[in-house]
Formats: C-alpha cells, sequence, structure tokens
C-alpha cells in the first residue's frame, strides 16, 4: 500500500538527491525523507539492477519521488541532461565508486563483484567531477573510499569542494582503518575535519554498540552530526 505520507504533499525538488554506483548501493533513500526526490544512477552494464530498483520503488509506492537511470557517470553533461539530471539540479550526491584499481590490489574473481569494484586510476576523478556538475553551489557529497586512497580523494576534491569531513571505518579495535566515509561541500572554503574513527566490531569480534546503533537501530553517522 502506497505510504500515506507519499501521497500527501509536493515533491520538495530543491532537496533532490542522486545516488551513484555500479551495484546495489544505488537508490538506498532514508524513510524520514519522505518529499525527498532520489535519482538513482547505474552504470550502463548494470541495466538490470536499475529495472529491479524501480519495480521496488513501485512497490513501496515511492514511484513519484524515486527514479532510477541507467548512464555512464563519464557520459557527457548533455546525456545527463536528457535523463533529468542537468547542471546544479540536486542538492546531495552519494555515491560509491570502484575504489580497487586492478594495478594495484587484488580484484574479486566473481565478475558481479569485480565490475562494482574494480575501477582503474581515472575513476575517482571522473565521479567527482561528475558529482560537482550535478550539484548545486552548496550541496554535499558524501562517498566511501579505501583508508589507504584518503590522499587521492583529497585531491580530487580540492578544485571544487571544501569543508571535507572524513570517518575512518575501523574492522575492529586496535586497528587501522580500511575505509573511509568522506563528506565534502562544494564551494566551500572550510578547512578539513578528521572525525574519531568508527569500529565496526569489538574484541570479541561481535559488532560494537556504536555500529549496532547505525545498522539495527537506524541511528545516524557521526559524518552526518557535523
Amino acid at each position: 500500500e502506497q505510504d500515506s505520507d507519499d501521497r500527501a504533499g509536493a515533491i520538495d525538488e530543491a532537496q533532490a538527491r542522486a545516488d551513484i554506483a555500479r551495484g546495489a548501493q544505488a537508490l538506498r533513500g532514508h524513510p524520514e525523507d519522505r518529499r525527498q526526490a532520489l535519482y538513482g544512477l547505474l552504470e550502463p552494464r548494470r541495466a538490470g539492477l536499475a529495472r529491479l530498483a524501480a519495480e521496488n520503488a513501485q512497490l513501496n509506492g515511492v514511484n513519484a519521488r524515486v527514479r532510477s537511470t541507467v548512464l555512464d557517470v563519464a557520459a557527457p553533461a548533455r546525456a545527463f541532461a536528457a535523463a533529468g539530471l542537468g547542471p546544479e539540479s540536486v542538492a546531495h550526491v552519494l555515491m560509491n565508486p570502484p575504489f580497487n584499481d586492478p594495478a594495484r590490489q587484488r580484484v574479486s574473481p566473481d565478475a558481479r563483484r569485480r565490475l562494482a569494484h574494480a575501477g582503474s586510476g581515472s575513476t575517482l576523478p571522473v565521479w567527482i567531477k561528475t558529482a560537482a556538475r550535478l550539484l548545486r553551489p552548496r550541496g554535499t557529497l558524501t562517498m566511501i573510499w579505501r583508508a589507504d586512497g584518503l590522499a587521492d580523494v583529497l585531491q580530487a576534491l580540492a578544485p571544487t569542494f571544501g569543508a571535507a569531513t572524513v570517518l575512518p571505518v575501523h574492522p575492529g579495535e586496535e586497528e587501522a582503518a580500511i575505509r573511509v566515509l568522506v563528506r565534502a561541500t562544494k564551494a566551500s572554503r572550510a578547512p578539513l575535519a578528521l572525525l574519531p574513527g568508527f569500529v565496526l566490531n569489538d574484541r570479541s569480534g561481535r559488532p560494537t554498540a556504536q555500529a549496532e546503533s547505525v545498522l539495527r537501530d537506524g541511528a545516524a553517522l557521526p559524518l552526518s552530526e557535523i
């Protein structure tokens, strides 16, 4: 049954959000954002996922505000505009770029996982450039990347973004971070902020209380509280 909150009132295009991914990470909406227009962008080789996303939106009664699009992230601006994603058309971009470079990291033997996670050295700058074009001034980009590639992320962000906030993600206590979540603001000149690390598992291998609160109870990540 369609949610009553989605039947009443207009969609808030001013807070439109684009999710960009090669895999199933696209189109993960927030339940509290009942008015937020969502655009899920998947690359052409994942057209099947785009169809599933559209069917899921229909089943959940949110198809009026959710649109899944199959488009190459490196496509020209006119291709995005034809899909309803013109320059400076969204307030937020969430993206999960493929962060394993086959020239430097081992990639999965599974074809689907390899497609979702393996990219070249040029992938990151291209994805960030696309996000910058889609975002309005003061819009925010949130992304995940390998922790050992943080310097590359900050370098790619520098021409267009500021106020970079970094949340290191640690697999366990006293273990080095393996991922970083980074949020940055277009056209901001604010300095870098490094947050305390987010630890997934305690010494016994069980999820930490902080991880449980986010994964099971829907608590906000510290990144969204700054």
